[in-house]
């Protein structure tokens, strides 16, 4: 029995899609099918597993998402971006513009002319209840971790997000594997977090590594991208637009808010391209 499968990535965060009809041949629960097909050494190795969910009220259509451990995610940007050009393509919806249900709330993908998505990411969350974060004081919060303490900033992007500023001369992707279990598991966070390191490079650019909530190290995170640039911004050092420099490729983080005006749309835009089709 054959199973049609497609693998997508943005900016190298990659993903299995799978119909829903094609998902009940494997007679297992949507957790276990997440972990068989994203193992990198057994299956056929992503990041996350993502399912259209047509069955949906107050949007066009939804989507049911797992990490490679078999976790749920509320939101993933990149997958998103996938995911919205993967549904236009398949004719799951018609339109180029649409809304999808997801855990985190109702999102916006555009799929624009040159291929590329831009999703309207909703408002970032601060408070600390609703991240959720157990301390009130989720800016420039310290945490002392092992040999070194952080200073981060708990935001939520409809998943949780630990932003942490280093210096230039830092190894981000040492500190993120080293560090980044220890914090996604901290004790401030109940329902464990995504843990971001950046280099600022300019007003208008960051440099980001991300080791992700269920993942573990990933070339890229779509709302980690939009929690690093709304963090930078609150704290005075980046402007309204930015480029993130990920481990797989650049994405685009446009939000108009500030201090006082925190309530408004998060705005990312980047690749969203197909790896391949398969029957397995």
């Amino acid at each position: 029995m054959g199973v049609k499968i497609t693998k997508m990535q943005g900016c190298g965060n990659d993903f299995v899609i799978l119909d829903y009809e094609e998902f009940v041949k494997f007679n297992l629960s949507m957790s276990d099918t997440a972990k068989k097909l994203c193992d990198r050494h057994f299956g056929i190795g992503a990041d996350g597993l993502i399912i259209p969910n047509t069955n949906v009220e107050d949007a066009d259509i939804g989507w049911f998402f797992f990490n490679s451990d078999g976790s749920t995610a509320q939101m993933c940007g990149n997958g998103m971006r996938c995911f919205a050009r993967y549904v236009r393509d398949k004719g799951l919806v018609t339109k180029d513009e649409f809304l999808v249900k997801t855990l985190a709330g109702i999102m916006m993908p555009k799929i624009l002319e040159d291929g590329s998505v831009r999703v309207n990411m909703s408002k970032p969350i601060l408070d600390s209840a609703s991240i959720p974060f157990v301390p009130n004081d989720n800016m420039n919060y310290r945490m002392a971790v092992k040999n070194i303490v952080f200073e981060g900033n708990a935001i939520s992007m409809g998943n949780p997000h630990f932003v942490i500023f280093v210096s230039p001369s830092e190894d981000m992707l040492k500190l993120a594997k080293e560090y980044g279990p220890l914090i996604e598991t901290a004790a401030e966070f109940p329902e464990k977090t995504n843990v971001e390191f950046i280099k600022i490079l300019s007003p208008d650019k960051i440099k980001l590594c991300v080791w992700e909530r269920g993942c573990g190290i990933t070339l890229a995170c779509g709302t980690g991208a939009c929690a690093s640039v709304v963090a930078g911004i609150l704290k005075g050092c980046l402007n309204n637009s930015v480029e993130v420099e990920l481990l797989g490729g650049s994405v685009r983080i446009d939000w108009d808010g500030d201090k006082v005006h925190t309530g408004r749309d998060v705005f990312l835009t980047g690749p969203a391209e197909y790896v391949f089709t398969a029957e397995l």
